[in-house]
């Protein structure tokens, strides 16, 4: 199981993320251009000493990125407002990427014609959405739940 951001554009959420990534085992996919430098402060200090224990992969772009995970065969679940599937409901792979859109934009059509499922995780109604962060961290604790307990 491997969690990328398309595009991320707020540098504390991308290193809190990461930081979710290394302490659950997983693999980072960052697909630029991102709205920061990975140098940045406020990204390291999210990211804080763990950022060494996390593999992240940078892709130069979206297309870059879909001609590796086509040579690789994984599935791509996008994690979206506009998505129908309750991720609850949804049945993970350990092959699959959890991908998440853009704070300030999400992802573009292309991302969303491209995405395997496209799943949502339901909130209050009359709230836009979570903080990307919270997202990744409760689909990534799903995710691993089912896999983890294949009868569930």
């Amino acid at each position: 199981m491997q969690i990328a951001l398309f595009q991320p554009d707020i540098p504390q959420n991308t290193g809190t993320i990461l930081r979710l990534c290394a302490c659950l085992g997983l693999d980072a996919h960052i697909i630029e251009p991102a709205g920061f430098p990975v140098s940045d402060r406020a990204f390291r200090r999210a990211g804080m000493d763990y950022l060494g224990h996390v593999g992240i992969v940078r892709h130069d772009s979206w297309l870059k990125f879909e001609d590796w995970r086509a040579a690789h065969g994984y599935r791509l679940l996008l994690f979206t407002t506009k998505a129908a599937t309750d991720y609850r409901d949804f049945r993970y792979q350990t092959s699959d990427i959890l991908l998440f859109g853009r704070e300030s934009a999400g992802v573009t059509e292309a991302v969303v014609e491209a995405a395997d499922a496209r799943l949502v995780i339901p909130i209050k109604a009359g709230l836009r959405s979570l903080n990307v962060a919270m997202t990744a961290a409760m689909a990534a604790g799903e995710a691993l739940r089912q896999i983890r307990n294949p009868q569930v």
